[in-house]
């Protein structure tokens, strides 16, 4: 069974044992304080209800506490057999007494139906619930023993799992031990190596120092000749060199002044050209303008004499003072 099926069974169990007890004792009430009032003292009529509640209220106590019991797995002992079994005989007896006192078999068999009923529903809602309690406990040692399975399935599994690791761990650090000296004895053959390398180079080093070291002090000797010899070519060549340059400058100085001056006439020939009687070509009214910017004549009469307007004389113009050490452009062209 599993624990719907079992809690099903308690609520069927647990309502309909409660209905069979409430209808017993509901129909004993009726049927037991009729014949107590009879059997009462004069003036104590009133008292006829108490016994039949009495003995119900008993039968109540037994079964509740049975079925605590029960569903505890416990058992109470005697006692409560006795309660239990001598409550029924006393719902029993007064429920077929009056039947009896008056010879009526049928209405005793009649009222013995619920008194019987009940003392059976007792003993078999007790069967039933210690047979639950019993099934419930079997289902919860199925269940320990199914999680138990499960945490040492999962324990082993763990275990497993951190054993393999482990040994990958163990593994992986034998591996990298064992890499590690095999470069330890790599780098030592290594070194070993490169010691003697640095010996033998040092060695030729040593060599080609001393060496060298007689070779400079043979190039040092043959230096200082050929210094003493260079010195005296170089100051004979300088004494050359201070000849030509001045009289290379005289030359250049010659030579600027007479571009100034051929300058000067060309520009002079631009100027004295007069008013242009038609448009000059570009580079000609180009070089007009620039002598007559160099000049100091006015845009106007510039214009004037190249045969331009006024405004494309006014950007060369503008461009001469933005360049104000612009060189003076060759005018043999423009005068040719």
């Amino acid at each position: 069974m599993n624990a719907v099926q079992i809690r099903s069974a308690e609520k069927a169990l647990s309502v309909g044992t409660w209905l069979i007890v409430g209808g017993a004792m509901l129909f004993s009430i009726l049927t037991v304080t009729p014949l107590m009032e009879r059997h009462s003292p004069k003036g104590w009529e009133w008292t006829a209800p108490i016994l039949p509640l009495v003995v119900d209220a008993a039968v109540v106590i037994v079964v509740r506490l049975d079925a605590v019991l029960a569903g505890m797995g416990g058992h109470g002992g005697r006692w409560p057999i006795a309660l239990r079994w001598m409550t029924g005989f006393m719902t029993l007896a007064l429920n077929v007494a009056d039947s009896a006192l008056k010879k009526d078999l049928v209405g005793a068999a009649v009222h013995a139906v619920a008194p019987l009923l009940l003392i059976v529903t007792a003993e078999t809602g007790l069967a039933y619930r210690r047979a639950i309690t019993a099934a419930q406990s079997a289902r919860e040692a199925q269940l320990k023993a199914e999680r138990a399975e499960r945490e040492q399935a999962a324990n082993e599994r763990r275990k497993a799992q951190e054993r393999r690791v482990r040994e990958e761990r163990e593994h992986a650090a034998m591996l990298a031990r064992e890499q590690r000296e095999h470069e330890a004895l790599i780098a030592r053959e290594q070194t070993a190596r490169e010691d003697a390398a640095r010996r033998e180079e040092r060695e030729r080093a040593e060599a080609k120092e001393r060496a060298e070291r007689e070779a400079r002090e043979r190039r040092e000797q043959m230096r200082e000749q050929q210094q003493a010899e260079r010195e005296r070519l170089e100051r004979e060549a300088a004494q050359r060199r201070e000849v030509e340059a001045r009289e290379r400058e005289a030359r250049e100085h010659r030579e600027r002044e007479r571009e100034q001056q051929r300058a000067e006439r060309e520009r002079q020939a631009l100027l004295s050209a007069g008013p242009a009687v038609e448009k000059q070509d570009e580079e000609r009214a180009r070089a007009t303008v620039r002598a007559a910017f160099d000049a100091g004549l006015p845009v106007r009469t510039a214009a004037e004499l190249c045969g331009w307007s006024v405004g494309w004389v006014s950007t060369r113009y503008q461009e001469h003072r933005d360049t104000p050490t612009a060189a003076v452009p060759d005018l043999e062209g423009a005068t040719a």
